[in-house]
């Protein structure tokens, strides 16, 4: 039974892949990721937070109204009853509950928003390999606190030292069912050992998740020749359909100046 090299391994830890500069196990094809930009320089690989993005800040909008219109009915429900000649303790209940609801009304309308509307339009990676390095653009987040504060984060990183994984969690939906996740993520290690010091993620889609893997590792050891598809028509992550609120109203793809030159050029 094989067991995980890295430690710690990525959760739901299924399978080490090749290292970066091993022969490969797999075709490197992709059957639904395309790449942004591709060329003898670098590539660039596009990523989203969510499969769909648009749905949940209208959900945001109409929890809006409903905290809306729920304090409005709190506030007049007891003026109506005369609510003012009941005992402190019925008054102290009455408001304990209706701030305990508001409250939950607003983080939920919040939530809903910054979930769907605060993540950037996307989260590209950039393999550069003539620099031998990976450029990371990611996003922190603490999805159940909506009033802390959510950020990007840039980073690069050595080409050799970087090991994919591959991962499958399984959990319960809310009507008993089963859903399964699977997807391939990237640790990087200190020179030299298994230890991992950070890791992010590559693929999160349920299909063809190690030819992922196998189509960067290919690129970054041959180039383009002999990878499915070999070529891509540059596309700007920032130009996103008018009809997507979420999209529309998300940040655009900033890389600080420095790193998106150094990560899109040849070194000197």
């Amino acid at each position: 039974m094989m067991s995980p090299k890295l430690n710690p391994p990525c959760s739901g830890w299924q399978q080490d892949l090749p290292g970066p500069n091993e022969p490969l196990a797999e075709a490197p094809t992709l059957l639904w990721l395309v790449p942004t930009h591709l060329n003898e320089i670098f590539m660039e690989l596009p990523r989203n937070t969510l499969s769909v993005r648009g749905l949940m800040v209208w959900f945001a909008w109409l929890m809006g109204a409903i905290t809306f219109g729920y304090v409005a009915f709190a506030v007049w429900l007891p003026l109506s009853m005369e609510m003012l000649g009941d005992s402190l303790a019925e008054i102290a209940l009455y408001v304990s509950i209706q701030i305990v609801m508001t409250v939950f009304c607003v983080w939920s309308t919040l939530l809903f928003y910054r979930i769907d509307a605060s993540p950037p339009r996307d989260l590209p990676l950039r393999f550069n390999r003539l620099r031998r390095k990976v450029y990371v653009y990611g996003f922190h987040s603490v999805w159940w606190n909506p009033f802390t504060r959510w950020y990007v984060t840039t980073a690069s990183y050595d080409w050799d030292d970087l090991r994919g994984e591959k991962w499958k969690v399984r959990g319960a939906t809310a009507n008993g069912g089963l859903i399964i996740k699977e997807g391939v993520s990237i640790a990087v290690v200190k020179p030299g050992t298994n230890e991992v010091i950070e890791r992010f993620d590559l693929s999160t889609r349920a299909a063809n998740t190690s030819n992922v893997w196998a189509y960067v590792c290919h690129y970054m050891q041959h180039g383009r020749e002999g990878l499915s598809p070999s070529e891509a028509e540059p596309r700007d992550m920032n130009d996103v359909p008018p009809y997507n609120l979420a999209l529309r109203l998300a940040p655009k793809v900033e890389w600080p100046a420095e790193m998106d030159i150094e990560s899109r050029s040849a070194p000197i």
